[in-house]
């Protein structure tokens, strides 16, 4: 695709799809229905949680539409459409948006009006190209040189569903103990979460990890890794990160990467473990983490789930119901 002179939008071999050890087909086998029916509440052999979970459309009945996060799923299409909306509205950047930004953004599209028609409404939400966009646009060097340092991803693929999880120790933030992952297994699942400051699909998307996180937090063990700078000042700097506040070089030691995750950590205020990986990339290179992923590993250190690459890949709620089937799958072996 670079070599054409094209641009990475999630539809090139670049980023495959995410990989799952469960699907609809292993749902409805389980519940030993059709695929082509669905699941009700009645029938459902999970609880009530599982189950608002996976019934994504929330219409009182698990099909095959709510377990497809395929790009061309009308459910997905019209959730990409309304997270448009939604960043267009979110001035801070940071998956939060505050009476003070709907405030902010009313005020802007009204122009001195008590209301907003939909023409307006319209305009605000799609203004017109400005010179500040085309920085954003990278050339084909500018792509070549990311690829290489493995800025826009690892060039390796990472461990496949049903591969054991590769081991690592790194560092929390916070200081203490190292983590070792392998420590973490057992007796619950874990779910990894990738990503960096410079990424800014990752830093909107990740209060929807945080969401994740409380719900199943006392069923997995969460555990976030920093890894190597997606848009640093001196590669495929980005304009909109410079206007929040978010402009820094590749970090060219384990110190400098640790003090651009301290401001990545300020900014999101992460409830889960952050560790830094080391300079030489070894853990994101491992489990290609870079710029974004999602992992979800058994608790025998088997990987279950694989997010697509980030930033198109990352979709924690997909992520949620592979870790939902993982728990519905653990409690009917318990009940045996």
């Amino acid at each position: 695709v670079i070599a054409r002179g094209g641009q990475l939008d999630g539809r090139s071999g670049w980023f495959k799809p995410s990989q799952s050890r469960f699907s609809w087909q292993w749902l409805a086998e389980l519940h030993k229905v059709e695929p082509d029916k669905g699941i009700t509440r009645e029938a459902f052999l999970g609880n009530d949680a599982m189950f608002k979970r996976l019934d994504r459309d929330r219409d009182g009945t698990i099909r095959g539409f709510d377990l497809d996060w395929s790009d061309n799923n009308p459910w997905v299409m019209q959730s990409q459409m309304i997270t448009r909306v939604f960043r267009r509205m979110d001035m801070g950047g940071d998956g939060r948006l505050s009476r003070k930004e709907l405030d902010s953004f009313f005020e802007g599209a009204a122009a001195g009006d008590d209301e907003i028609l939909l023409e307006k409404f319209r305009d605000a939400l799609m203004p017109p190209p400005g010179p500040s966009s085309v920085p954003d646009a990278p050339s084909k060097e500018i792509l070549i040189k990311g690829l290489m340092e493995g800025e826009i991803g690892s060039l390796q693929e990472g461990p496949a569903v049903g591969e054991k999880a590769p081991d690592f120790e790194l560092k929390p933030l916070a200081g203490g103990k190292a983590v070792r992952l392998s420590e973490q297994l057992g007796n619950k699942p874990v779910v990894l979460v990738f990503g960096n400051f410079t990424c800014g699909p990752f830093r909107f998307n990740y209060q929807a990890v945080e969401s994740v996180h409380r719900r199943h937090s006392d069923k997995a063990n969460f555990l976030l890794v920093y890894v190597r700078e997606a848009h640093p000042t001196d590669g495929w700097s980005m304009t909109s990160n410079e206007k929040l506040g978010v402009s820094v070089a590749q970090p060219k030691s384990y110190e400098e990467r640790n003090a651009v995750a301290q401001q990545c950590a300020a900014r999101l205020n992460p409830s889960m473990p952050l560790l830094v990986d080391e300079i030489d990339d070894r853990t994101g290179n491992a489990y290609s983490g870079m710029p974004a992923r999602l992992y979800v590993i058994a608790p025998d250190g088997t990987i279950v789930y694989k997010s697509g690459r980030g930033p198109f890949g990352f979709k924690p709620e997909e992520m949620e119901q592979s870790l939902v089937m993982l728990q519905l799958e653990a409690s009917m072996n318990q009940g045996k």
